[in-house]
């Protein structure tokens, strides 16, 4: 995935009835990092009292044994999170933590509210005060204001005024709950450790601390887990389900069980539809490492074409670097990228990548490959053209700053230089899944699922 692309979403993690509960937040936290790293969190509960820690930076920065240590008890939950421009502040980083009538509540959400602004100014002329800048506080409001003594039905209450997309695990002193919206936009997975209780993100965080696979929580779920068991509720009408596809173009991890397939699978799937849509003669397929690794290799199995490394990722510079004064060209994409040349000189090339966002970086990794000796440079594209920004919880480029938007695939491809570039069809796209319906397509159609009341397109909501 390119620099200037999409940015992930948020991770959250929860478990009940481990004494080791805040160590294994940690360890799953730690898997589901691709998801965020801009600051992690964990709330754990001992029987009384909730504890909270939080710092911005990666988990493994972030937890040290010191902290670890002041959470104690059977119940944790944590987030990693990744936020929009301006918004990337302490206060803003999760689990949140709140104390009201009925006593103490940590909530971790991942999505986005479509209407949370509106709700937001509503309380605060009634008095409310807010600690941060994030939708999902919106959420802790609503709960605290339920006459309700029993959390899930809190919770239930307060959901019930919002629209938008959430995976929210939430905790109190003696029960934990996890929950997906309706259109289950955002995924959110139950596991079991033993006789200890799981939820995550994905599965690749069960994998990490050896816990099962149970299944998906479906759309509209509400989990109860507290002593006497688990227990599912669905508060709310059926709505269409509407999940989101570029979790398994792009978001989760290859290793992860998504939706009821392996995000590996489906990703050579797409490759390998991609080399029947958009043949082209060529010497070998390369990837843009490591979200096109697993559709250049369905390219390549389906062309025939060799499979070669010929871009190599540095997997050790954060997220931000300091830049030389003196420029360098392509530096922000070089630091991350090196093209190697025993593998491209003279030869006629197929890249695959994930996506064209921008547009800015895809030509800059077509100039590295020619400038490594490649013959031809050819680019394919996993997933069909992204017209359209997100407002489920992913974090996008404005509509005007998506290339596609505004320009064919002929100006894309002379914009980025390289000999021909094909995108991945629609209807191809959704037969490498598998499945006609149940996704979410609109930054493809531009046809979004539930409506937003954002007038101007620069007021993009916040995301948690």
């Amino acid at each position: 995935m390119s620099e200037d692309g999409f940015r992930e979403e948020c991770g959250i993690f929860g478990i009940f009835g481990h004494p080791e509960a805040a160590n294994l937040t940690y360890l799953g936290l730690y898997a589901l990092q691709h998801r965020g790293q801009e600051s992690a969190g964990i709330a754990a509960s001992d029987g009384k009292s909730l504890h909270l820690e939080k710092a911005m930076g990666l988990v493994a920065d972030v937890f040290g044994e010191a902290r670890l240590r002041r959470l104690k008890g059977g119940i944790a939950i944590g987030h990693v999170r990744y936020s929009t421009a301006g918004s990337s502040q302490l206060k803003n980083a999760q689990p949140i933590l709140a104390s009201y009538l009925h006593g103490t509540i940590a909530l971790a959400h991942n999505g986005n509210l479509v209407n949370a602004q509106r709700i937001r100014n509503e309380l605060e002329a009634q008095g409310s005060i807010f600690s941060s800048t994030t939708d999902s506080e919106v959420i802790v409001h609503l709960i605290a204001r339920s006459r309700t003594g029993r959390l899930w039905e809190g919770a239930a209450e307060a959901l019930a005024q919002v629209r938008g997309a959430y995976s929210l695990i939430i905790m109190n002193e003696n029960e934990l709950l996890g929950i997906r919206d309706p259109h289950g936009f955002r995924p959110l997975s139950l596991g079991r450790l033993k006789d200890a209780w799981v939820l995550a993100s994905e599965s690749c965080a069960f994998d990490l601390i050896e816990a099962e696979f149970v299944r998906d929580l479906e759309p509209g779920e509400f989990l109860h887990i507290d002593r006497e068991g688990i227990r599912t509720y669905y508060p709310f009408l059926p709505s269409q389900r509407t999940q989101c596809i570029f979790e398994h173009i792009y978001f989760a991890r290859p290793d992860s069980l998504l939706y009821g397939q392996q995000v590996a699978g489906v990703r050579k799937a797409l490759g390998r539809q991609l080399a029947r849509e958009r043949p082209t003669d060529a010497d070998l397929v390369i990837p843009v490492p490591d979200s096109g690794i697993y559709a250049a290799l369905g390219f390549s199995q389906e062309s025939g074409l060799p499979f070669e490394h010929g871009l190599i990722r540095n997997h050790y510079v954060g997220r931000t670097f300091i830049e030389p004064k003196q420029s360098i060209r392509h530096f922000g994409v070089k630091v991350k990228l090196n093209a190697v040349r025993e593998v491209l000189e003279g030869k006629r090339v197929v890249i695959v990548d994930d996506s064209i966002v921008r547009g800015t970086t895809s030509r800059k990794i077509v100039s590295m490959v020619r400038g490594a000796g490649a013959r031809e440079v050819h680019v394919r594209i996993s997933c069909p053209p992204t017209i359209s920004p997100c407002y489920y919880g992913i974090d996008t480029p404005t509509r005007r700053e998506l290339i596609a938007s505004s320009h064919s695939v002929d100006e894309i491809r002379r914009y980025i230089r390289a000999d021909t570039l094909g995108y991945l069809s629609l209807e191809g796209m959704l037969r490498a899944v598998g499945k006609e319906g149940g996704f979410c397509l609109s930054c493809f159609t531009g046809r979004y699922p539930v409506e937003f009341p954002l007038e101007d397109e620069a007021q993009l909501p916040l995301f948690s």
